[in-house]
């Protein structure tokens, strides 16, 4: 019974809905901002109707011990609702040309349920955002010098005699000396990458051709780090410091078995000191960040961290010399040298960034080809400038029995 009497006041709701509407549009074109008074009783009459077929179902839930008062309204609900409680009184009496009242919708309503599409405002920050590249690229070790051809090739001395030299008696013979030189060549080789977007992304994007520009040649440095340290020299692979660097030595650099509780501060004072047996005075240290912190945390037998020994002013140094940490050296691998008479890079095309639409089906398909390259060699000339090894050995290899 209770469904009966609810689709009546509905059926009334909708009635008075359509002649409001009828009203207000007579309002609007009537000179004087009055409605038909026919009009007006009808609305009349169907609100009392409405009413007294609210109080009869007021009387039905109360006797039911049931109450609506709780439960959401529908939209319609929501207007009979205002109506009775007189929301449009004084549009009824003519009294004004418009009415408004508020409503509970039917359900909570939020973002994530009832917005389609981006209606509320949203803040766009403009720039790209990205994680740091190194702070301190290979090249920046080493000298540069720049070429115009594809092979770099240098004299190398290979061997020297000089055994049988030494001090000579009046009118007594010299002794011969004798040396061995070797041409060694490397060649220039091409690090490099390309990128195909469309005009659309390029043009519409903001900041995205000076992002392109600032992380991809970054991104071809890291790469190129890779190649300076660790390259096989196999291909068009540069051959690296690591690859030709002379091998730590525990015996050569005068500590084998000679260090208590030996630790990596200790291996980094004998590879010093084995550069130091072939003349070398070394200008770098290079660590992984991981090994740097290692020696950061060694402590005395006091417990005391040791770390001043190498933290005495903002640069990090073992001995007055620099040390450099770089995540393109393998945690676990040390290399020191004097990396400016050792070694030299050269190159022949600087890095460059080029955009262009000439590139397969560019043209026709609205794309452009981004290539970011350079062309480099690296030229090891003195391998015994250079000490690298690992840690683990090297530790071992000095620890004394």
């Amino acid at each position: 019974m209770n469904e009966d009497v609810k689709k009546q006041l509905d059926q009334f709701g909708d009635l008075i809905d359509a002649k409001i509407e009828k009203a207000a549009g007579q309002i609007a074109e009537n000179v004087r901002g009055e409605i038909d008074p026919a009009l007006k009783n009808e609305i009349d009459a169907l609100t009392n109707k409405w009413v007294e077929t609210h109080d009869r179902l007021d009387s039905m839930e109360m006797a039911s011990q049931k109450s609506v008062s709780n439960k959401p309204l529908t939209f319609a609900g929501g207007l009979i609702k205002s109506i009775s409680e007189g929301a449009i009184e004084s549009f009824k009496n003519g009294n004004t040309n418009a009415a408004r009242f508020e409503m509970k919708g039917a359900n909570d309503m939020s973002i994530a349920a009832d917005f389609t599409g981006v209606v509320a405002d949203e803040t766009i920050v403009p720039q790209f955002k990205f994680d740091p590249t190194r702070a301190t690229h290979i090249r920046q070790l080493l000298p540069i010098g720049s070429t115009d051809a594809q092979v770099i090739r240098f004299p190398k001395e290979s061997g020297y005699d000089e055994t049988s030299v030494g001090a000579t008696a009046e009118g007594a013979a010299l002794a011969q000396t004798d040396f061995d030189i070797t041409a060694t060549s490397v060649n220039v080789n091409r690090i490099g990458t390309f990128l195909r977007v469309t005009e659309e992304m390029l043009n519409d994007t903001p900041q995205l051709s000076s992002y392109i520009s600032a992380r991809v040649p970054e991104k071809i440095l890291s790469i190129e780090d890779t190649q300076l340290l660790n390259g096989s020299g196999s291909g068009a692979n540069q051959s690296g410091l690591f690859t030709d660097g002379t091998a730590f030595n525990a015996t050569t650099s005068g500590f084998v078995d000679a260090i208590e509780n030996s630790n990596e501060y200790d291996v980094l004072v004998a590879a010093l000191n084995q550069l130091a047996l072939s003349n070398y005075q070394a200008d770098t240290i290079l660590l992984n960040p991981t090994d740097l912190h290692k020696i950061a945390l060694l402590k005395s037998t006091q417990n005391e961290y040791l770390r001043q020994q190498i933290y005495s002013g903002l640069v990090p140094q073992i001995m007055g010399v620099n040390i450099t940490a770089n995540t393109a050296v393998t945690a676990g691998n040390f290399l020191v040298g004097n990396l400016r008479q050792a070694s030299q890079l050269w190159v022949r095309e600087n890095l460059s960034v080029e955009f262009s639409r000439d590139d397969n089906v560019n043209f026709t398909k609205n794309l452009v080809t981004i290539r970011v390259q350079e062309r480099i060699a690296l030229t090891n000339y003195l391998p015994n400038a250079i000490v690298q090894g690992t840690f683990s050995t090297a530790i071992t290899d000095t620890e004394k029995p």
